[in-house]
């Protein structure tokens, strides 16, 4: 897939069976971390020129989606843009924002916080984005929050759930004697962040048999989960994967996952006033319903995100 903001190919649509195995193949080769374009470097350190906006995403699908909904409601309003999708986890789209190859990317303010300030434990959302602001570098800002929230969850697949008798009430305080006998898989920064393992011991008491590095709530760790290659995942509570193959995503009562709204993080001189109009008007109509409903039509029916993108904004009178 080229960079350009015109294009719509096929390369966006990460769920579909050829995807999966390109996924697994890049596991094997890169750690399940790689841009699926092949004719630009996104991770090359090429600032944006004449006025061009640099929309960027996390390596999963949901990320790509909101890109394309932030990328077209700016397109909207006479802002140039280029993609730079699919490039990897925050660990390194955090620094591409910083040196400005990327000016706009979507982010989860709970997640974000936990990144950079392991401790913090906001009430609200908008304490969580004053946090957020106080730890950024300077050359960041956050935009308005959308209502839409997508969580990171300790997920257990139907034969686990049975086993243990674990319903969507239960909590994730209730697999604490369990987890010694259970695989728990994730991108490889889920086995090393606070909103990870480290977490789930020092919040919850939770040890686990053993860690598998998967991917960021994508095809590998569905396909593990359903296999039973593992028994518990980090699932994204927006993935419609989880009602059609019956898993069980456990209450959070402890909040470790915190808020999760989305909001987009932005390299501050590379964003006209216009985008930044764009760009909270997106996050007032973006709700959680919408989300899944958008997820749903990319994850299961395989459609085209950028399409979708376009889609949502037509009807949210955006476009």
């Amino acid at each position: 897939m080229t960079s350009t903001a015109n294009t719509s190919t096929s390369s966006r649509r990460l769920p579909g069976a050829a995807v999966v195995a390109l996924a697994a193949s890049v596991a094997l080769l890169a750690g399940c971390s790689s841009s699926s374009d092949s004719k630009s470097d996104p991770l090359a350190n090429d600032q944006a020129s004449g006025g061009t906006v640099v929309v960027g995403s996390n390596n999963f699908a949901e990320s790509i989606l909101i890109a394309d909904i932030y990328g077209e409601a700016l397109k909207a309003k006479g802002v140039k843009v280029t993609y730079k999708p699919n490039i990897g986890s925050r660990e390194t789209t955090y620094g591409l924002l910083k040196n400005g190859s990327i000016t706009v990317l979507p982010e989860y303010n709970g997640a974000l916080l936990a990144y950079l300030d392991k401790k913090a434990a906001p009430k609200t959302v908008a304490a969580t984005t004053a946090a957020i602001n106080a730890k950024l570098d300077s050359k960041l800002t956050l935009l308005d929050p959308a209502p839409a929230q997508d969580k990171d969850s300790v997920t257990v697949n139907a034969d686990t759930a049975k086993k243990y008798n674990l319903t969507d009430k239960s909590s994730i305080a209730d697999l604490k004697d369990a987890a010694k006998d259970l695989v728990i898989g994730g991108s490889p920064e889920f086995q090393t962040r606070q909103q990870g393992l480290e977490g789930l011991k020092t919040v919850y008491g939770l040890e686990f048999k053993s860690f598998k590095a998967l991917d960021a709530g994508g095809p590998l760790t569905l396909a593990a989960l359903k296999k039973n290659a593992v028994q518990a995942g980090d699932i994204f509570t927006t993935d419609p994967n989880i009602s059609k193959e019956k898993f069980v995503v456990l209450q959070d009562p402890k909040n470790l996952f915190g808020f999760e709204n989305v909001q987009p993080l932005v390299y501050k001189s590379g964003l006209p006033k216009e985008g930044v109009d764009a760009l909270n008007a997106v996050s007032a109509k973006l709700d959680t319903a919408a989300l899944l409903d958008m997820d749903t039509q990319v994850q299961l029916d395989n459609k085209d995100p950028l399409d979708v993108a376009k889609a949502w904004l037509k009807s949210a009178g955006l476009d």
